[in-house]
């Protein structure tokens, strides 16, 4: 199928993923207050199930779009593989999210469904910044993915410290909108139009390269965007948050909320605004550097695992930052293909801690760990597996990115990020191991209350998740092809317009990979 968007029925085509689980999220909600009536029973189980059939549905349609074909590409929506593989990404997480949240719901009482609705909105806005190409969709996108996460965050009205969180999230959110809103209005300023194939045009032809007003612009749109990833130093508000928002929110959080930041980032500055390197590229570099040092310093000293693993995330965006920074087809396939991996083994791992945990998430401290490998064997064995995959140790999936990150980096010239990122690596497995020291070398106390039975749907979600990180890190020719192909499929504006324009003044298209450090000064 050849969509023309000339005709407003074939954007419905190419938003049909996403109109899917808007969709589906309405008639959750609907039906679970139809089901309920007055009584204020908790809701049905089916209603759950209705959630995570919407996001399966929207996967189906997400494949659908590979036999789509796009003349030009010059619309507010990108149609290619890299959203289609983000969108996979994304729903992946959302479906496991939603699976692993179902005990914790029965156990807090707090089985409603504004909870599945909360969930299925914010998919579709990090869905809409997988493909976003203009600037005010992509601020519609990131508005309706926070709105509906501060209010997850705060959903357990009961629990003081979620109220404290989702405040904190919602406070610190609305100051990166500012940001990123105010640098959209720059770009605008600058350039006349939020389109960023209009705005890369102008950078190609040279009438825009020395303005001030477009750096500006950039550079703020970057600090909207490290908040919304954690990146340092804009990541204040990520341990308190994740901390006391309830810990199955905390692991769609870390998780879906990255992902989509970080497709956004990959294709609005590598793709799209890739002549514009000499602008970003300098702050891309010190985000990755600072965020790999400064959280995996501080979670040496953490006894609690779930302000721990706050660090770990940020510590990981550190990570996907060296794909970016190094700017070429290699780095983003590498951040693709980190992003799937780190997604899965971030929401395994929190769901293991919200069991350990028990009522009111209370139990998060390191001590109530000890003996977790003894006291559950397949729990305990599959949280060493998502944190051996958290620390980058073979056989995993995790072990393949940072491998796959370290080759994009240096085939970049990016040296001192690839050593930053192997001795960030060394630091964290201190912090990671000491886990699995009490999980299997300490007793546990004698007054260690027993550990809630997990249902049919988390021991699915747990086993997907061990399986597929297990699968990347052993078979993992056919993801990294998927991920190339995605990656590879994006071509560098500049390399589409220049051609097109035929201006002597033109930026070179950043063709090159291979930068030296006398290029980068």
């Amino acid at each position: 199928m050849i969509l023309d968007f000339s005709s407003q029925l074939h954007y419905f085509w190419a938003l049909l993923p996403e109109i899917v689980v808007s969709v589906t999220a309405l008639a959750v909600l609907l039906l679970d207050v139809f089901q309920r009536g007055s009584r204020g029973a908790p809701s049905a189980r089916w209603v759950g199930a209705l959630a995570v059939a919407g996001v399966i549905a929207a996967a189906i349609a997400n494949a659908w779009l590979l036999t789509v074909e796009v003349p030009g590409q010059n619309d507010m929506i990108a149609v290619d593989g890299f959203r289609v593989a983000t969108n996979f990404i994304i729903l992946g997480a959302t479906a496991l999210g939603l699976l692993f949240s179902f005990d914790w719901l029965d156990r807090e009482g707090l089985r409603i469904g504004e909870y599945f609705f909360l969930v299925l909105m914010a998919c579709v806005g990090m869905m809409m910044l997988g493909g976003t190409r203009d600037l005010i969709v992509l601020f519609v996108a990131v508005e309706l993915m926070s709105i509906s996460v501060y209010v997850l965050t705060g959903i357990n009205r009961r629990d003081r410290r979620s109220s404290e969180a989702a405040l904190k999230y919602f406070l610190m959110g609305a100051f990166a909108s500012g940001f990123l809103l105010y640098g959209i209005a720059l770009i605008f300023g600058a350039v006349g139009s939020t389109n960023l194939s209009l705005v890369t045009s102008e950078i190609v032809r040279g009438t825009e390269a020395g303005n001030p007003l477009l750096f500006a612009g950039v550079a703020l749109l970057l600090v909207g965007l490290g908040f919304k990833v954690s990146a340092v130093p804009f990541h204040a508000w990520t341990p308190d948050t994740y901390e006391g928002a309830p810990t199955p929110v905390t692991g769609f959080m870390a998780a879906g909320v990255k992902a989509a930041g970080f497709a956004a980032i990959l294709r609005i500055v590598t793709i799209e605004l890739a002549p514009a390197e000499p602008f970003w590229h300098g702050i891309v570099w010190w985000l990755a550097m600072l965020t790999m040092i400064v959280p995996n310093l501080i979670a040496l000293a953490e006894d609690d695992v779930k302000r721990m693993l706050a660090y770990s995330s940020i510590a990981h965006a550190g990570y996907l930052l060296v794909g970016v920074s190094a700017g070429s087809s290699l780095g983003r396939s590498a951040a693709l293909f980190y992003l799937g991996v780190y997604a899965i083994m971030t929401l395994g791992a929190f769901a293991v801690v919200y069991v350990v945990a028990g009522k009111g998430d209370s139990r998060s401290k390191l001590a109530d760990f000890r003996g977790l490998g003894w006291r559950r064997p397949l729990l305990g064995a599959a949280f060493v597996v998502f944190l051996l995959s958290l620390a980058g140790f073979p056989p995993t999936g995790g072990f393949i990115g940072k491998l796959y990150l370290l080759s994009a980096a240096v085939e970049a010239g990016e040296v001192a990020l690839a050593i930053t990122l192997v001795l960030t690596s060394l630091i964290s497995y201190y912090y990671y191991l000491r886990v699995m020291w009490k999980m299997y070398f300490e007793a546990a106390s004698d007054d260690a209350p027993d550990l809630d039975r997990s249902g049919p749907a988390f021991r699915f979600a747990t086993v997907v998740a061990v399986v597929a990180l297990l699968a990347a890190g052993l078979f993992p020719g056919h993801a990294l092809r998927t991920v190339s192909e995605a990656a590879e499929g994006l071509t560098p504006r500049s390399a589409v317009v220049a051609p097109a324009i035929g201006q002597t003044n033109a930026v070179p298209p950043p063709t090159a990979v291979v930068h030296t450090p006398a290029d980068r000064s």
